[in-house]
């Protein structure tokens, strides 16, 4: 028996590839296929099932086109409807792969048809269970996205409450608890930097296992203090249960080469936005006028599904060489599919045709330190998380976040200029490059953002929560 946990950091989620005596199986497997089917050629194993522990909302997975690839069968838990052909497991069923028995448990709460996988080595002892959102490693699954008129979320979160205590919480502490996401995802509040631990420690440590908590104070617990979802979370829900176009295809559109002529009529011709995903400060020194930078060595896909609210938006790529295909994965993991091709040559390559380009004014931690103590009234947006500005800021900034930037825009005077940070520069420059795209001149990016700012000039800093009333001074 072999068990790998297959992490990926941008969108912080695990998803599992299990083998025993030449059958394997994947566990919640993201869009691109290639990867899984490649290890199975490695390890000489074919790959018999393919589980869903839900209906994923923050990623599309990759379960219909691997199953078509290798001839799997799809399995989810009760309560899942599907438009293609999948087994619905019942509660308790039991699946042999290899040696290893892997037993079906109905976990709802999260969502209805939530389902945790237990492993059971080839003792028929209970080793893993693959919790996917019910259970994470210091939280348990937000219970308000399945809500629906006949649901609330004090009802997903009784439920929840529920699957815990009846499913989970008796099995043996030595259990290793195997979830879908890890601290960085909008599936949970409070999840823990470590992707996996034994069921035993998060006795110990989870909050939301407290041996003593009542259903009432669980209720109250898991459903204070939730941000909004993002927006394309129903999209990606739609696309896991109806089905979608086949990677290689989405791949084949949007590695198209176009040269600076072919991808500037291009984009007159069809309005697709140029999305830049180079590092935020290459983009700052040279960029086609209008194109928006969102880095794709960062958050990268949960702020595309964040900030391009039409999942259907038409996108050209401008990236460095070599990393075409890439962002075009990247992509549709969030259900991107519609990206109609890239800049040949990149940036380098307009240039050299004469083709217009813009810059965003970037400045040094320390030039913005220099400035702030020689006038303290200058004006400074933190595009941070509204929960990062409370704990501290900057005195006298005024907090609009990167997330709800369509809803703070208004807020902001084209006349007036503004210092932009975040934590890291990461997001205060997507902020910019979105509202420079939209006829902002006069905004300042702060490379590094608010740690480095800190760090520099420890004496401007408060924990003091303010909201101001107003932008201007």
């Amino acid at each position: 028996m072999k068990v790998e946990q297959i992490y990926t950091g941008c969108l912080a989620q695990g998803a599992y590839f299990i083998q025993s005596e030449g059958e394997a199986v994947v566990i919640d497997p993201l869009r691109e296929t290639k990867p899984y089917i490649q290890k199975a050629e490695k390890e000489n194993v074919k790959i018999k099932y393919v589980l869903e522990t839900h209906f994923h909302a923050d990623f599309v997975s990759g379960h219909v086109d691997l199953a078509n690839a290798t001839g799997a069968t799809i399995v989810f838990g009760p309560n899942a409807t599907t438009s293609f052909k999948a087994h619905i497991a019942k509660d308790g069923e039991e699946l042999k792969v290899g040696k290893i028995t892997i037993k079906v448990l109905h976990t709802p709460g999260h969502t209805m048809e939530s389902t945790s996988y237990l492993l059971l080595d080839e003792n028929g002892k209970e080793y893993a269970i693959f919790s996917g959102d019910t259970l994470f490693i210091g939280d348990v699954g937000r219970p308000d996205l399945a809500v629906k008129s006949s649901l609330t979320i004090e009802d997903l979160a009784g439920t929840l409450y529920d699957s815990l205590r009846n499913k989970i919480m008796p099995l043996p502490g030595s259990v290793i608890v195997y979830p879908a996401h890890g601290a960085g995802s909008s599936c949970g509040k409070n999840m823990s930097k470590e992707t996996f631990d034994t069921l035993g420690n998060q006795k110990k440590i989870n909050y939301a296992l407290r041996a003593d908590m009542t259903k009432a104070e669980f209720i109250t617990e898991v459903t204070s203090g939730l941000l909004p979802p993002p927006s394309y979370f129903p999209l990606n829900v739609k696309m896991n249960k109806e089905g979608y176009t086949n990677i290689n295809e989405v791949i084949k559109k949007g590695t198209k080469g176009l040269d600076p002529e072919e991808f500037e009529a291009i984009a007159n011709e069809t309005g697709a936005l140029k999305l830049d995903v180079r590092g935020q400060i290459e983009f700052s020194k040279s960029f086609i006028t209008n194109s928006i930078n969102i880095g794709i060595d960062g958050g990268f896909a949960p702020w595309v599904g964040t900030l391009i609210p039409d999942i259907n938006q038409q996108i050209l790529l401008i990236t460095d060489e070599g990393r075409e295909e890439e962002s075009v994965i990247r992509l549709a993991r969030v259900g991107y599919d519609n990206t109609i091709g890239y800049l040949k040559g990149g940036i380098n390559a307009w240039k050299n045709a004469g083709k217009e380009v813009d810059q965003i004014n970037s400045i040094s931690v320390q030039t913005f330190v220099d400035t702030y103590r020689a006038d303290k009234n200058i004006n400074i947006l933190d595009v941070r998380k509204k929960g990062e500005y409370e704990a501290e800021h900057i005195m006298d900034v005024t907090n609009l976040p990167l997330d709800t930037i369509n809803e703070g825009m208004p807020l902001i005077d084209k006349n007036k200029t503004y210092y932009v940070h975040c934590a890291g520069g990461y997001r205060s420059m997507i902020y910019t490059s979105i509202l420079k795209s939209r006829g902002y001149e006069n905004l300042i990016n702060v490379e590094n953002g608010f740690k480095t700012i800190i760090a520099a000039a420890p004496e401007i800093k408060t924990s003091a929560f303010v909201c101001p009333s107003t932008l201007s001074n």
